[in-house]
C-alpha cells in the first residue's frame, strides 16, 4: 500500500473510530536497522506506529512501514521533542492523533501540573488526543487514581478522545481484570494501550495469544501496542532496564530483522 494512502486511511479510520485493525508498533529510537513494514503485511491488522517522540521513526529502511504515525509529547519538554514545536511538528507531519505524557504518575508530575500543561499545549491541536499514559500501579496517587485526579483537575477544560494505559504484570487474568477495571472506572472513555507485556519470566507468546483476541473483541479499546517493536539484541544494548523488567521474549523482531514468535501473532 502506498504510504500516503495508508496515512489517509488511518486518519479517516481514527476520525470515525471504526477500523478493522487495532494493533500498533511501539518503536524505540534505536531501531534504525529494522523495517516497520515487516509487520505490516497489508491485511489491516497493524495500523499505527509511535516512538515516544514528536519526530517520525528514524529508520534506515521502510520509513513508517505504511503505518499511521502517532506523535507523542512524552515529557513536558525535551531537546528531542521541544514542546514549543509540538503544533508545528504535527502540522508538518500531518498526524491524525497525538499521545501526551509518558507515565507522569511515577515521574513526579502532579495531576494538577499535568492538567495545566495539557490545556496549554495539547488542547490547541485539532486532532484526536489521548490523555497521559499512566502505569498499572495500584499505589494511591498513581495509575488509574492519578488519572482520575487529573481529569478532576482539568475541570472539564481538557479536550481528549482517549485515555492511555500501560500494563506490566504476571498473567493474562491480571491484565484482563485491569482493562475491565479501567473501563468500569471510566465507562464513557475509549481506551488505547500504548505499552503492555508480562514481567520477566512470563510466557510472552501464550500471554499475547490470549491478549490480542481479548482486546480485538472490546469495542471500547481502539488501539494497542505490545512492548516492544524491537529485537532482543537492540533491547539488550540500549535499554537494560526494560530487559530487567520484561526480558526479551516480548520483542516483535528477531535479531535477523524478521518477525519473532510474538511478532507473527500481529498479523
Amino acid at each position: 500500500m502506498h504510504s500516503q494512502s495508508a496515512l489517509l486511511l488511518f486518519a479517516l479510520c481514527l476520525a470515525s473510530s471504526v477500523h478493522a485493525g487495532k494493533r500498533g508498533l511501539a518503536w524505540p529510537w534505536y531501531n534504525s536497522p529494522l523495517d516497520p513494514g515487516v509487520l505490516n503485511n497489508g491485511d489491516g491488522e497493524v495500523v499505527a506506529i509511535y516512538d515516544w517522540e514528536t519526530y517520525a521513526p528514524p529508520t534506515s529502511t521502510g520509513g513508517t512501514g505504511g503505518l499511521g504515525f502517532i506523535g507523542m509529547q512524552g515529557t513536558m519538554d525535551s531537546d528531542s521533542s521541544p514542546v514549543a514545536q509540538l503544533a508545528t511538528r504535527q502540522a508538518q507531519q500531518g498526524w491524525a492523533t497525538v499521545f501526551s505524557l509518558n507515565e507522569p504518575d511515577i515521574n513526579g508530575i502532579t495531576p494538577a501540573e499535568a492538567a495545566s500543561w495539557y490545556i496549554e499545549w495539547v488542547n490547541p491541536l485539532a486532532i484526536k488526543k489521548a490523555l497521559p499514559a499512566v502505569t498499572s500501579s495500584t499505589t494511591s496517587g498513581q495509575g488509574l487514581s492519578w488519572l482520575s485526579e487529573m481529569i478532576s483537575a482539568c475541570a472539564g477544560a481538557c479536550y481528549f478522545d482517549y485515555i492511555n494505559l500501560h500494563w506490566y504484570g504476571t498473567s493474562f487474568a491480571e491484565f484482563q481484570a485491569y482493562i475491565e477495571q479501567a473501563h468500569n472506572q471510566f465507562p464513557s472513555y475509549t481506551i488505547v494501550i500504548s505499552e503492555f507485556a508480562l514481567t520477566n519470566g512470563g510466557n510472552q507468546v501464550a500471554f499475547f495469544e490470549s491478549a490480542f483476541p481479548f482486546l480485538d473483541g472490546l469495542s471500547y479499546v481502539l488501539l494497542y501496542f505490545p512492548f516492544v517493536a524491537t529485537s532482543p539484541a537492540l533491547l539488550q544494548a540500549n535499554d537494560p532496564g526494560a530487559v530487567t523488567t520484561v526480558g526479551t521474549g516480548s520483542c516483535l523482531y528477531t535479531n535477523a530483522g524478521g518477525p519473532s514468535s510474538v511478532g507473527n501473532l500481529m498479523y
